[in-house]
């Protein structure tokens, strides 16, 4: 691939520090912003760069992480579903167990630091499901920033205990009625306020999206995930896994779990792998004292890799009442669908286009105006996606399908019944698909679920529907 093609370093470290951050993901990413917005992103930038060389940023980040966030968070075998589907086994990523419920205040964390660092003293942020909402809300709190959330009015609605919380820690939840009231709306209404006020405020972006540097900064902080993973399968396994699945919305849960494994999907990454880097998280694997929960059954040697060919990472978008309809047809209202609404598989249905900020694959219509997205879970009702998720697709290095409304409800229930889990509805996608490809794979392969948030938010969306 061409050097403006390259992805970044994908070994252990991604918090390093390169000279210059790069704009495209391929053809895809960029600063598609009015002229007013280019400077404070551009002192975003140099301020990124200047905390991922900072030894004391670094500290300070991590401090947090562990001791408020509460990583590294388990990579935990689902030993009862595994033998109910009958196939391969499935491990889940538990950030369901971070603090506040979900994988957003990895990034939450990072961005308070980096907003502290430039001497902003006021806190905004979008958020949908309401996860990233709380998150900011939390760290504002913890850093003495002040705080104003921008939410699309039907996301309040359904999510009313998350606004309850943000309102608990000091936010202003600032509810937005125009367009389809729903993320994209509340992303708008967050980057209208930003232009501003840029001199004294910071935009906590909550995901891998929006215009350079915001889908880099996001994903670095999320990497965390990724590199937990790699090291707690070699310490349970003495292997990596065969599959990764993880949903999509704007991206920043998968794109966190799936980067520091994106070298390894062919056999070619996979001997790399062995030959310069294997050792040293093997080592860290087992002296670190948060893996020793794992049995010894297995040897974490490289002998364990020598027969596997790749590891296949899988995005998993929302399918919603019905894939196949096109935006328009009058179907699916009964199942809380908006009009015009079918879905949210942006990646699997969507086309090229601008949108808040860069270029990437978006849900839009023949002129170019933005569709309406719809899934059950707020946090996957986004027309939009992250640039780098859109370079992935074009390369093949991740296959992108969907999940229905209906087959996310079904994995809801699942796990709660089996594993006494409550997963996040978003993250019900991703279980769903699991649970469907598990039955047809030997029972020596392994699967990765990124359980990226809880479902007790949700609790009351899954009654409603289940009497629908």
């Amino acid at each position: 691939m061409g050097s403006e093609e390259k992805i970044g370093n994908t070994n252990n470290d991604t918090f390093k520090n390169p000279k210059t951050l790069k704009r495209y993901f391929g053809q895809f990413g960029g600063q598609f912003v009015p002229e007013l917005l280019i400077k404070p992103l551009q002192e975003l930038e140099i301020h990124y760069l200047k905390a991922k060389s900072s030894k004391e940023f670094k500290s300070l980040f991590n401090y947090y992480l562990k001791q408020y966030a509460g990583r590294p968070t388990p990579l935990y075998f689902a030993q009862r579903l595994t033998s109910y589907l009958g196939g391969a086994k499935i491990y889940l990523k538990r950030e369901d167990l971070c603090h506040l419920g979900a994988h957003k205040i990895n990034n939450s964390i990072g961005q308070a630091l980096l907003a502290k660092q430039m001497g902003k003293k006021n806190i905004i942020a979008e958020t949908g499901a309401g996860q990233h909402g709380v998150s900011v809300a939390a760290v504002s709190a913890l850093f003495g920033l002040k705080c104003k959330i921008f939410m699309g009015a039907i996301d309040a609605e359904r999510q009313k205990s998350n606004v309850f919380r943000m309102e608990l820690m000091g936010a202003e939840v600032i509810r937005v009625h125009s367009g389809s009231r729903t993320l994209k709306d509340a992303c708008s209404e967050a980057l209208r306020y930003w232009a501003a006020n840029f001199d004294n405020t910071y935009y906590l972006l909550g995901s891998a999206v929006g215009p350079h540097p915001y889908p880099t900064i996001v994903r670095d902080f999320q990497t965390v995930i990724g590199r937990e993973t790699k090291r707690q399968i070699l310490r349970a396994e003495g292997r990596l896994p065969d599959y990764i699945i993880a949903c999509v919305g704007g991206g920043s849960n998968s794109i966190g779990i799936f980067y520091p494994f994106l070298r390894l999907n062919n056999k070619q990454g996979l001997n790399k792998f062995i030959n310069n880097d294997f050792n040293e998280i093997c080592d860290n694997a087992y002296n670190n004292a948060c893996d020793n929960t794992y049995g010894s059954n297995y040897t974490c040697n490289n002998g364990n890799l020598a027969n596997q060919q790749s590891i296949s990472l899988i995005g998993v978008e929302a399918g919603g009442v019905d894939l196949s309809l096109e935006h328009g047809a009058e179907h699916g209202a009964e199942h809380g669908a908006k009009p015009g609404a079918k879905h949210g598989a942006t990646l699997c249905k969507g086309k090229k286009g601008v949108f808040q900020g860069s270029l990437s694959y978006v849900l839009q219509d023949e002129f170019g105006q933005i569709n309406e997205a719809h899934s059950i879970s707020a946090g996957l009702d986004y027309p939009g996606v992250g640039p780098e998720h859109s370079y992935l697709k074009e390369k093949g290095l991740v296959r992108y399908c969907a999940v229905s409304d209906s087959q996310a409800v079904e994995a809801f229930k699942l796990l709660t019944k089996l594993e006494g889990i409550i997963p996040a509805l978003e993250s019900s996608h991703a279980l769903a698909y699991a649970i469907k490809i598990a039955p047809k794979l030997k029972k020596e392969k392994i699967i990765v679920v990124n359980l990226s948030g809880r479902g007790d938010k949700d609790l009351e969306i899954v009654n409603q529907y289940k009497s629908m």
